[in-house]
């Protein structure tokens, strides 16, 4: 399937999406929740081959999560965001009819300038900082993948471990599902604070081909190991290879309240900068969704008041004497707001998200919610 475009000075202005909110509850919003733009934000911008939705939101919005309604858009448009193409122009509109700034975009016609369609449209958030967590790792429930295919023996049967080139015997392979499979092992639990498991993160060890199906139940089947990052071994599961996965949701706030935790970091580290993997103990069942934004806040805690004391004097009685204590003051401040993460896959009770605009380290503790 082709993608076209036009090249000649016939232009035709082409709204994206439709309405998502009513212009009654536009008129209803508070000043504080208007929606503006930036001050140096561009009247038109050409999209270009490496940028991002949540780059281009930047150019326009302080707070680039809102960026669906800049443009209208509809939850089911935020699922799939307006194919925005490289060499598309976007022009902003200041002023509509109800005073609230809108993008569209510029599109030429009638010579045509073919492309290929497949994932040419731009992506939420830079794909190579997360590809390997769309399809080479995943957090499973307590059951994990105990249905799976299973590596029963390696060919190599005098080794205990495989590796790259070698053959191994599997149970569980069937054509339906393709030829190509990835081999994961059990790895970490994931805990919330409190300790509930919420579930297993399986590690990614490698690729395999079939070069031979079993021809009934009781007969395995033979598959080549294409690459391995660690040592195979029995035991071990099998999953079929997806379809190539494209985060492309529109970034935007949660349509419901999100109090979650950041509960590990895939690099184990303890602190963590911009753009790294964080898991937070929120998934499906509670309603996080791909393409929601979250604050990061750290709580501070309370500091003793440096002013003079004027509680009353308490008397803490000893075995042999008696003290008198003043309780000192303690003024509470906020919590700290120290970056934004973005969600780009969930799980039942638990997600992956990408660490955006950190102020200070992240760290497992720290919580998100609604920006």
């Amino acid at each position: 399937m082709m993608r076209q475009k036009s090249t000649t000075a016939a232009k035709a202005f082409v709204l994206i999406a439709a309405v998502c909110l009513s212009w009654s509850s536009i008129a209803q919003t508070t000043d504080a929740d208007k929606l503006s733009v930036r001050s140096d934000a561009p009247d038109r911008y050409t999209v270009q081959k490496g940028d991002t939705l949540w780059g281009i939101a930047g150019k326009y919005l302080d707070k680039p999560w809102r960026w669906p309604e800049i443009w209208n858009l509809n939850k089911d448009q935020i699922k799939n965001p307006h194919r925005i193409y490289p060499g598309d122009v976007i022009i902003l509109l200041r002023g509509g009819a109800h005073g609230e700034p809108r993008l569209m975009i510029e599109r030429l016609s009638p010579t045509v300038r073919a492309s290929a369609l497949p994932h040419a449209e731009i992506p939420s958030i830079p794909p190579g900082d997360i590809e390997p967590f769309l399809t080479r790792s995943f957090i499973a429930d307590a059951e994990g993948l105990s249905g799976a295919a299973e590596i029963v023996e390696g060919r190599a049967r005098s080794r205990i471990l495989q590796g790259t080139n070698d053959l191994l015997y599997v149970v569980g392979v069937t054509p339906d599902k393709g030829t190509r499979w990835n081999i994961f092992r059990p790895g970490k639990p994931i805990r919330s604070i409190e300790g509930r498991l919420l579930g297993v993160e399986y590690r990614y060890l490698g690729s395999t081909e079939v070069e031979r199906f079993g021809t009934h139940e009781n007969e395995a089947s033979t598959l080549r190991i294409l690459s391995a990052s660690e040592e195979i071994s029995v035991g071990d599961r099998l999953v079929p290879v997806p379809s190539e996965v494209v985060v492309n949701y529109a970034p935007h706030a949660p349509d419901r309240t999100v109090e979650a935790f950041i509960v590990s970091s895939f690099r184990g580290a303890t602190e963590m900068g911009r753009n790294e993997i964080v898991v937070i103990d929120q998934g499906e069942r509670q309603g996080v969704a791909v393409g929601n934004v979250l604050a990061v806040y750290r709580q501070v805690k309370p500091i003793e008041d440096p002013r003079p004391n004027t509680a009353r004097e308490q008397i803490i009685r000893g075995f042999d004497n008696t003290t008198w204590y003043q309780k000192p003051n303690m003024i509470t401040v906020p919590d700290e707001r120290i970056g934004l993460l973005f969600v780009f896959r969930t799980f039942e009770n638990a997600s992956y998200a990408l660490t955006l605009n950190t102020t200070d380290p992240v760290k497992v503790g720290d919580f998100a919610r609604n920006p």
